[in-house]
């Protein structure tokens, strides 16, 4: 009700049109139509970035009160009645004038009602150019570092579960086809290096993003002489941007950003349709979690995995995020555009739904049961170790590899028409395919023995797998 009544009182006493003029100066007769005021406005989004308007102006604030810029008691006013709009905002949420268009002017327009004339001086040596991108900046470093914590969950939820089934042997896939006999550990740990790299990407545009571009003002720099080392600093930044025009443009860091989030949501959306396919009966791998999953209106057997599809669904509105941004800023000229007004939605839309899939991943992981003795059985139907023959026939009896192909494939094609296992088919009928094959065969075709022998760096040997977590672990901190 407050931000209503406000409003109201200024319309009656001086008309859209005169409140408007006197936010944006002498340059304008009457306020914007009611078209230019609908497309023109950002406050219904915009006001996300209330905390680190609020922030920015406070060190700003402070800045130019050290250096002789503004007086200290008009300083200590601002940053008094910052504080108590930070309250208000915290309290209330962030008022919607669409006559005040965005955060900055609401905020600086709540600040001359508390504080009188005092709040004018708010905005002496900066520009609602080098505001907003100081703000976005701010924003999308906190995002960055959200992200991070949701993937460092998700990857501890992993290694967790590696740990656990190390040692349970599963179909390796390749074309969605059984391959090879892994370990499960092996296969979630597959995930962990990915989910390891979305995290460098994230760090990286974290530190590509230390730069702070308050004091750009306009385009060109301010005539006042300003600190801009000690607001870079007062907000967490490593030092001010170097060229104001580049500063007041650039959203490189939100093009970094929705860049590490697309491919995070890629390789979120695989994991996702792994556990889909999983959960389907024809597999029977995975029991989802009751709490991510839900039923069916009509058929009371159903338990969908709608959690895992809607990861997999968010995937690609981030990285429809990412195009968005990308082709409103393809064309800019330098400096500022009004285009750049649109840069915000898709990028908080992208992480609000990047953050969710991150959290429910990483509880379908955690609370997921995994169904071993079926996914063994699988591994042992699928003639996954053909390849161990083909091996052993090179190890053993010096064929040449191409020719060991020939002639495993020969044997699986008898397993095949036998109805049988690889390893099940009698000696005799193995040494008429190639004689050179004796008893000693029986014990590389185990999936025990597949996966154990797959012992090279990186395998999917149990050995080499409890290390692998292990040094997770430790990279982690989960031993700390």
């Amino acid at each position: 009700m407050r931000a209503t009544a406000r409003v109201t009182e200024k319309r009656e006493g001086d008309g859209i049109g005169a409140y408007s003029n006197a936010m944006w100066g002498g340059r304008f007769a009457a306020g914007p139509g009611a078209i230019m005021r609908e497309i023109n406005a950002s406050i219904p989004f915009d006001k996300a970035l209330w905390r680190e308007d609020i922030a920015g102006s406070r060190a700003h604030a402070a800045m130019l009160a050290a250096q002789g810029i503004i007086s200290g008691e008009d300083a200590a006013a601002i940053d008094a009645g910052l504080a108590l709009i930070a309250q208000e905002y915290e309290l209330e949420g962030v008022p919607e004038d669409w006559d005040l268009e965005d955060i900055h002017m609401t905020t600086e327009s709540r600040l001359g009602e508390l504080i009188g004339a005092a709040a004018g001086r708010l905005h002496t040596a900066r520009s609602r150019n080098d505001q907003v991108a100081t703000d976005f900046r701010l924003w999308v470093r906190a995002a960055c570092e959200r992200a991070e914590a949701g993937l460092a969950a998700l990857q501890r939820a992993l290694v967790t579960r590696a740990g656990e089934h190390a040692a349970d042997i599963m179909p390796g896939f390749t074309h969605l086809q059984t391959a090879q006999p892994v370990t499960l550990g092996h296969h979630l740990l597959a995930y962990y290096e990915m989910l390891r790299r979305d995290r460098s990407r994230f760090a990286a545009a974290r530190a590509r993003m230390a730069e702070c571009p308050l004091g750009s003002a306009a385009l060109a720099g301010t005539g006042f002489p300003i600190d801009r080392e000690a607001t870079a600093k007062a907000l967490g930044f490593a030092r001010p941007t170097a060229n104001s025009l580049d500063s007041v443009s650039d959203r490189d860091f939100a093009l970094d950003y929705l860049s590490a989030a697309a491919q995070c949501a890629l390789h979120l959306s695989r994991l996702a349709e792994e556990l889909i396919l999983w959960a389907s009966q024809p597999f029977g791998f995975v029991r989802l979690p009751d709490a991510l999953s839900t039923g069916s209106s009509i058929m009371p057997q159903k338990k969908n995995p709608d959690a895992a599809e809607l990861v997999r669904g968010h995937s690609g509105r981030i990285a429809g995020a990412l195009v968005s941004l990308m082709v409103t800023m393809k064309g800019l000229p330098l400096a500022y555009s009004k285009d750049m007004q649109d840069d915000k939605p898709p990028v908080f839309e992208a992480a609000g739904l990047l953050e969710l899939s991150l959290a429910a991943m990483a509880g379908m992981i955690a609370d997921s049961s995994f169904d071993t003795a079926r996914m063994r059985a699988a591994a042992e139907a699928g003639f996954a170790t053909a390849t161990d023959l083909a091996d052993w026939l090179v190890r053993e009896a010096g064929v040449p590899f191409r020719e060991a192909h020939h002639i495993a494939g020969a044997a699986v094609k008898l397993a095949e028409e036998r109805g049988t296992a690889l390893d099940a088919l009698p000696l005799a009928d193995l040494r008429a395919i190639d004689a050179r094959i004796d008893e000693r065969v029986f014990a590389a075709l185990s999936v025990e023995n597949s996966v154990a022998a797959r012992a090279s760096y990186g395998g999917t040997a149990p050995t080499r797998v409890r290390e692998q977590v292990e040094a997770a672990r430790q990279e982690l901190g989960m031993d700390d």
